[in-house]
């Protein structure tokens, strides 16, 4: 049992490498997967033990990156019509029409359900008048909702989710609903805004819950799932970034024929586009375009460095100069921001990074950028117990202080992680799980905040 287990693991970090050729689909892993447990067996029965048998199995397979080459090579008609570009004026996988479309009819229907709330006076506008700041702070609250069911329709679609399933998808987002709009919040309140700024993110797990298909318990989805997040926020920058040039040029060109289509472009292109990117980057990354997997890698390449360079100099500075973290809340909210970026770069790089690589340079960096990280999180958590302990308990503080408590109790663990790894007394694989691991405490502390924060502090 012991050893069949081994085999079984050392099997499934082949399996979890291989899959992030985008040449290989799951089904031409099984295949190759089978292909190497019969090599397996077939050695094993010649007289090598389990280790020699998967060795030399591995190698026989060839390089997997020579062996993505050649899926690439054969299936290249197939890869190419991912991208839902046909060349030569040929048609597109009959697959991917079918995902564009799906992708496309749900980015409209967003747009249509942000714009729903016009019908009963509720305009999307970006004025700080006194009119109309019930109405900003509508959208403030259930902009999430206006979208990210329908993020979570695609996947459940593609994935092909049970009817079971999908009950459960539906849950959070009725629940969500209720919470943020029928909870008696007091107007301008903080767990209002703490409400409205954490049910995105809870949404988004959720939705994340049927990009896995429902198996959210899989270490293997989960990562899958934090590699889209990574790729998608990219898409969705990109796409933003378009979009300002393209609303721009839009003011730009009217207003050159003595007309202002300001209220156009605020009321009808901005929120659309916004909700409507959302799938449609979705989709994108989904498609697999192959410039964007391979600029994630090297945006952590490069960001990496220059975050590990901050907190080292700020540390360094403090500890000469003496000066202590300013005991204010926009500090402090900087603060748990930075550490908030520091964590998706961990992320980001541990999805990114080949379990089986040698340890490099680069891991050393990244082992600083995680210990600078908790030196700062222990820092916040010091000032914001100085602010505890001279103005009480308040909605804000106490949720910096549930957030650096979180925080901190991943970095900890992952420096210890890393921090083995760098001496070789543990392998990459730990510190990937440990992630993957703590996810649902994350999930767990944005629902408390939702819900459990305004009862707690009378919805103030």
């Amino acid at each position: 049992m012991d050893s069949k287990r081994t085999l079984d693991e050392r099997i499934g970090e082949w399996r979890s490498y291989l899959r992030r050729r985008q040449a290989l689909r799951d089904v031409d892993v099984e295949e190759l997967e089978d292909h190497l447990r019969t090599q397996v067996e077939t050695l094993g029965e010649a007289g090598l033990d389990e280790d020699e048998a998967f060795l030399v199995a591995v190698k026989r397979m060839g390089d997997l990156d020579s062996l993505s080459r050649e899926f690439a090579l054969e299936y290249s008609e197939r890869l190419w019509k991912q991208l839902v570009v046909s060349p030569e004026g040929g048609e597109s996988s009959p697959v991917a029409a079918n995902e564009a479309v799906v992708a496309v009819g749900l980015a409209v229907a967003a747009a249509i359900a942000i714009k729903m709330p016009e019908l009963f006076g509720v305009h999307f506008r970006l004025d700080s008048t006194p009119d109309s700041q019930e109405d900003i702070l509508f959208y403030v609250k259930n902009f999430s909702l206006f979208v990210l069911p329908f993020l979570a329709a695609y996947f459940g679609w593609k994935r092909g989710l049970e009817r079971i399933h999908w009950a459960w998808q539906a849950l959070p987002f009725l629940a969500g609903a209720v919470v943020i709009n029928a909870l008696p919040f007091e107007p301008e309140g903080y767990t209002q805004m703490l409400a409205a700024i954490h049910l995105p993110i809870a949404l988004w797990l959720a939705a994340g819950f049927a990009y896995t298909g429902g198996r959210w318990r899989s270490h293997e989805h989960r990562m899958n799932c934090v590699r889209f997040t990574g790729e998608w926020f990219i898409y969705y920058s990109l796409l933003a970034l378009g979009g300002g040039v393209f609303m721009g040029f839009t003011l730009f060109i009217f207003d050159a024929i003595g007309l202002n289509p300001g209220a156009f472009v605020e009321g009808w292109i901005l929120p659309c586009g916004m909700v409507g990117a959302v799938l449609i980057g979705a989709w994108l990354v989904e498609a697999k375009q192959s410039v964007i997997e391979n600029m994630a890698p090297v945006l952590t390449l490069v960001f990496t460095p220059l975050f590990t360079a901050l907190l080292l100099v700020f540390v360094a500075t403090m500890a000469w100069t003496g000066n202590p973290v300013k005991v204010q809340r926009e500090v402090l909210i900087g603060f748990d921001l930075l550490l908030v970026v520091v964590l998706g770069l961990l992320l980001y790089t541990i999805s990114a990074r080949d379990p089986n690589s040698p340890r490099g340079f680069f891991d050393v960096l990244q082992f600083l950028l995680v210990a600078c990280a908790l030196l700062v999180d222990v820092l916040a958590l010091w000032a914001i117990a100085a602010r505890i302990t001279e103005f009480g308990f308040s909605p804000n503080r106490t949720a910096a202080l549930g957030l650096n408590l979180v925080l901190l109790v991943n970095l900890s663990w992952s420096a210890v992680l890393y921090g083995r790894f760098l001496v070789k007394q543990l392998p990459f694989a730990p510190l990937e799980r440990w992630q993957t691991a703590y996810a649902p405490v994350y999930l767990v502390w944005v629902w408390v905040v939702v819900v459990v924060f305004p009862m707690v502090f009378g919805f103030q």
